[in-house]
This record gives C-alpha cells, sequence and structure tokens, in this order.
C-alpha cells in the first residue's frame, strides 16, 4: 500500500498495487464525500482501475474490498481491448469513419483534414510529442461542433433549454443531465458513427422533461429519435473499444 499524506490532494487520491498472476497493477484510490460504499470499476477500456471510498472510509476497508475482489477485476481487465496509441501511422476512427493520422512537422495550425492513398487522414502539425494531445483536443472539439446543433434541434422539438453543454472525456457515463440542466457528454462519441452522437444528444434533452428512466421517459426518446434502439445496440457491442483509443495502461 503507498503512503497517504496528510495534504489534501493527496489524501484524496493515491494507489494500491494489486499483484496478480500477469503483473502488478496501479489500482487508483479517490475518496469522495458523495460515496457511501466502496466501489470498483476500471476508469476507462485500456486505463487504470479506481477504487473509489467514502471521504472518512478506513484504508484497510478498502484494502480488503480491493482484494475481495481481485478476480472481478482481473476478469475485467482482461476483457478490456488493447491499448490504441494516437500515432504516426495509426488510425481512428471519425464519426465512423477511419482517419489515419499523420504526424506533418512542417505545417502550420494544429489539426487538419486531408487524404492519403485514397484514405482519410488527420495531418497533425507541431512537434511529435504534442501529436497525441493536439488529436484529442481536436477530438473534442469536433464532438462539440456536432452535439451543440442536435442538442440545439432536439431541445427545439421538446420546448427545453439546457443551462450548458459541457463535453468531457467521461468514464461510466455517455452523456448525463444534472438537477439544474447542465448536460454533459463524453467527446468520444465523435468517433461513433453520427446516428449514436444524435441518439445521446436526444437522450440527455429528454431528461429536461423526465429526469428518470421510465416508459414515458423512453416513449419521449423515441418519439424524437427513431435510431434510438439502433444506437443502443452499437454503443454495447463497439462503444467500450473506443475507451481504448489514446489509452495509457497504467501498471507497476
Amino acid at each position: 500500500m503507498s503512503f497517504f499524506s496528510r495534504r489534501p490532494s493527496l489524501l484524496r487520491m493515491d494507489h494500491f498495487d494489486l499483484v496478480t498472476d500477469a503483473g502488478s497493477i496501479a489500482v487508483m484510490v479517490r475518496r469522495n464525500r458523495r460515496a457511501r460504499n466502496y466501489t470498483l470499476r476500471v476508469k476507462e477500456a485500456a486505463g487504470t482501475p479506481v477504487l473509489t471510498m467514502p471521504e472518512h472510509g478506513s484504508l484497510r476497508e478498502a484494502r480488503t474490498f480491493l482484494d475481495r475482489n481481485a478476480d472481478w477485476l482481473t476478469r475485467q481487465l482482461e476483457k478490456a481491448p488493447a491499448p490504441r496509441p494516437i500515432s504516426d501511422g495509426a488510425a481512428i476512427p471519425l464519426r465512423g469513419v477511419p482517419h489515419l493520422i499523420r504526424h506533418r512537422p512542417g505545417t502550420r495550425g494544429t489539426v487538419s483534414l486531408g487524404v492519403e492513398d485514397d484514405l482519410p487522414a488527420l495531418n497533425v502539425a507541431g512537434a511529435a510529442e504534442h501529436l497525441r494531445r493536439r488529436v484529442l483536443d481536436y477530438l473534442r472539439r469536433e464532438a462539440r461542433r456536432d452535439l451543440e446543433p442536435a442538442v440545439q434541434q432536439y431541445s427545439a422539438s421538446l420546448d427545453v433549454r439546457p443551462k450548458a453543454i459541457r463535453i468531457r472525456d467521461t468514464v461510466t457515463r455517455w452523456g448525463s443531465c444534472s438537477a439544474s440542466g447542465e448536460l454533459s457528454f463524453s467527446f468520444r462519441l465523435i468517433m461513433a458513427p453520427p446516428f449514436v452522437l444524435g441518439y445521446l444528444a436526444a437522450h440527455e434533452v429528454a431528461h429536461l422533461r423526465e429526469m428518470n428512466h421510465s416508459r414515458r421517459f423512453w416513449r419521449l426518446v423515441e418519439e424524437i429519435c427513431p435510431d434510438s434502439k439502433k444506437a443502443r445496440a452499437w454503443l454495447a457491442k463497439e462503444g467500450f473499444a473506443l475507451h481504448a483509443i489514446g489509452a495509457e495502461r497504467q501498471l507497476s
């Protein structure tokens, strides 16, 4: 177990080392004032596991909880897709279409669209060490570019108005709607086909009318988004793999 400093930043987050047959896995520990129980999740498809504990919980209890669920965690990591680095020559989906990543250090700007060998390409300017960050920033901008008009369209259909639209790299949800009317979305939706992004926009906008998952809510979603069932099936089958793109698994 790692040493927990009394400094607030380290008190909220550190890690345990979990030794398995496959090696040692760093499991991040986060204290959450709203948490009532100990929970264990894989942060992303190919990322670091996270153990969340109550703010005043016991580290000994947290370690016991982790050891008790070690087999479950190992199975989850075994099922996870291999990390897909964002690097020169790799391919990532953009709106469901594979795009080749090409490092163009001599060009100006950040990221631009191009074509190479009849394939769509993302041309990335600047130094090689900035390539991954520039591609992720580009994906976030494109996600907002598509999500804002989609939210506006569905909001007009339901005569509602969101307070704000946030673009994040969420772990357990593709989207969310707060009680105050703020909508949050994973930027990774821009990698999925457009009908999937549209469905998530419709889903969260519908929560501005129905803050639940009742039958009335689902009828509302299907009414404004006929592709909702198709999109949910796609996410169930393909969505997990999107989190592996650009992931960096942390093993000790």
